[in-house]
């Protein structure tokens, strides 16, 4: 699909697998499914050996479109949860995997669906369990060119849908209706979906994601719109703040700081730079002008498959199990300006999905930034 080398991922994944002693992979996400096979949907497993057989374990209802869609030497059906369970202790033994380590997903995985992954009637006695995240986040942080172009085109999608979402506001629109408007135009202009669609008006952008609720809005009042369309399997982010109508004084020198720190950190975005300085450099900007108590959470994350995966900032990379993270490599791709200023009465903030270059950044959406 997309003329994907789902070959050589494989073989990447191989390499990985050995190097953090891993006899076999057996997955539940379905980004890190999409990614080696073509297809990742909930309630299906992938299962991955060391000598880069693929099973696959769907719902009886959907092998036939799973078999259109992914690549895999094996693929069954089961009809509940036991028997997904019979399924996973069948592929044990049809590989001959009796002893060994298998990985987790520990950071998506739930504990009753650990409980699963790991039931005494599916996994072997011998078979260790172990953490297979820094594993799946090595394999996928670096996108290669046809990736690249799939994220260029949805953020093409989500510069349409923000120009539908900002046109849609208005005095008494909600911001159910802005989101509405986005959503719609996204699917339009290609999108197969969308990650959740933040839309916050008034006091209500002082939060940190807003989800779109049917509060009106009303003169004055600031609206803060986050946009996440997936196009290919890919994801881009892009976030605007604009004005119904005219802003006071002070909102518009916290939107002025707020873009220049932002685009100030885009123009550090580089091959060899590490996203722990430009986190620093981005809140530098912000304390220097004297709004340090206004800051909350990490501005920058990466993007791919899903809208927010590695590379992460240390802290957040801890709170979400991921490693820390070293130097950017050339086609990472990163959202820059993913937490605001939120100033106690209202919250601005920027956002843009940036490819990281060997001599600089790549902006890949570029909707007007203009509150």
């Amino acid at each position: 699909m997309y003329g994907f080398s789902y070959e050589d991922r494989l073989k990447k994944c191989i390499e990985l697998m050995q190097e953090a002693g891993l006899d076999v992979l057996l997955l539940g996400k379905p980004a890190n499914m999409y990614y080696l096979t073509g297809d990742g949907r909930l309630c299906s497993y992938a299962m991955i050996t060391r000598d880069g057989k693929v099973a696959l374990g769907v719902p009886s209802t959907d092998v036939k479109d799973v078999s259109e869609l992914a690549l895999f030497d094996h693929i069954t059906g089961f009809e509940s949860e036991v028997g997904m369970i019979h399924s996973i202790a069948h592929y044990y033994k049809y590989f001959g995997i009796t002893e060994g380590t298998v990985g987790l997903e520990y950071t998506f995985l739930t504990q009753a669906m650990m409980s699963m992954f790991t039931h005494p009637h599916g996994k072997p006695e011998g078979i260790a369990v172990k953490d297979c995240t820094p594993v799946m986040s090595a394999l996928r942080i670096v996108k290669d060119d046809i990736e690249i172009r799939l994220m260029r085109q949805a953020a093409e999608v989500a510069d349409i849908g923000m120009r539908a979402a900002v046109g849609a506001v208005k005095a008494g629109v909600t911001e159910s209706q802005v989101a509405a408007e986005a959503e719609y135009a996204m699917r339009n202009a290609g999108a197969e979906g969308f990650w959740p669609t933040y839309v916050a008006s008034g006091p209500r952008t002082n939060i940190a994601h807003g989800i779109p609720t049917k509060r009106r809005l009303t003169a004055g009042d600031l609206v803060m719109i986050d946009l996440h369309p997936i196009v290919g399997g890919y994801s881009s982010d892009i976030c605007r703040t604009v004005c119904v109508g005219q802003p006071a004084e002070e909102q518009t020198r916290a939107y002025d700081l707020y873009l220049r720190a932002q685009q100030e950190t885009i123009l550090k975005v580089r091959e060899g730079a590490n996203i722990a300085d430009l986190e620093k450099d981005m809140h530098r900007i912000f304390r220097d002008a004297g709004h340090g108590e206004h800051i909350f959470g990490p501005p920058i994350h990466g993007i791919g498959i899903e809208f927010e995966e590695a590379p992460l900032p240390p802290g957040h990379a801890f709170f979400h199990g991921e490693k820390g993270p070293g130097p950017l490599e050339a086609n990472t791709v990163i959202s820059v300006g993913n937490c605001g200023l939120y100033t106690g009465p209202w919250g601005v903030r920027v956002e843009d999905t940036v490819a990281v270059g060997k001599e600089g950044p790549l902006v890949l959406t570029n909707f007007p930034r203009d509150i």
